[in-house]
């Protein structure tokens, strides 16, 4: 389900028009997570750590109104709910694109997962499957700890969807971090990793602290210091 937002009453809507007119009105941010419980969790439920974070991660997004908004034609709309299209590696090292629908149980997403897995690894082709709009662009590079990360874009192809991307998983001192970048179109949200926190910080039950010092005008981020598990 969706409705559409009032362009007109929308207190985003200089944002939005602003925003509009960039050939790239997509903005990110890249921070390392503290993953050390999250892995202990994935663990001792028994749950593939892929599925944990991803679970995790999608159930923020689904608490962030900023990340549930889509851009369809000249309108926007605020979606009740947001699914995931993660990339899934095939035997012969192509990927394809596939669809995850969330569900609240995360033993009942990880048989979703799976079976989507397994189709993926035999569905040739790319799209393998026609897509909502309303999902998000989900990738995992678990050989690369990044600090920095870009997506391929076509400028002249509407494109309104978050992109979550995690990196490789790293231990040192006994302590499990994993790169993480958000990328957002900014005629949308702002702040985006405070907003993406707010989610976070209640799924993922977090207990350490997080420092997040946006300036208003700038947007500059001074430090971030997130834990997920």
């Amino acid at each position: 389900m969706k409705q559409k937002i009032d362009i007109s009453s929308w207190n985003r809507k200089e944002h939005f028009e602003f925003f509009c007119t960039f050939e790239e009105p997509f903005f990110g941010i890249t921070t390392s997570i503290d993953m050390t419980i999250a892995y202990e969790k994935a663990k001792a439920m028994k749950i593939p750590f892929f599925v944990y974070y991803l679970h995790k991660t999608i159930a923020a997004i689904n608490q962030v109104e900023n990340f549930r908004y889509r851009i369809e034609g000249n309108e926007v709309v605020l979606y009740d709910e947001i699914d995931a299209s993660s990339t899934i590696m095939r035997e012969d090292k192509t990927f394809g694109f596939s669809f995850m629908k969330f569900h609240s149980d995360i033993h009942e997403f990880a048989k979703i997962v799976q079976t989507e897995i397994e189709r993926i690894q035999i569905t040739p082709g790319l799209f393998t499957r026609e897509f909502p709009e309303n999902i998000i662009h989900f990738s995992a590079i678990p050989w690369i700890n990044f600090t920095g990360l870009t997506h391929s874009r076509s400028y002249t192809l509407p494109d309104s969807c978050p992109k979550v991307s995690f990196g490789k998983l790293m231990t040192e001192n006994d302590k499990k971090t994993m790169s993480m970048t958000v990328l957002a179109h900014h005629g949308l949200v702002d702040a985006v990793l405070e907003h993406l926190a707010i989610g976070i910080k209640y799924f993922f039950d977090f207990t350490t602290k997080f420092f997040l010092n946006l300036r208003k005008k700038s947007y500059k981020l001074n430090t971030i210091s997130v834990s997920l598990f």
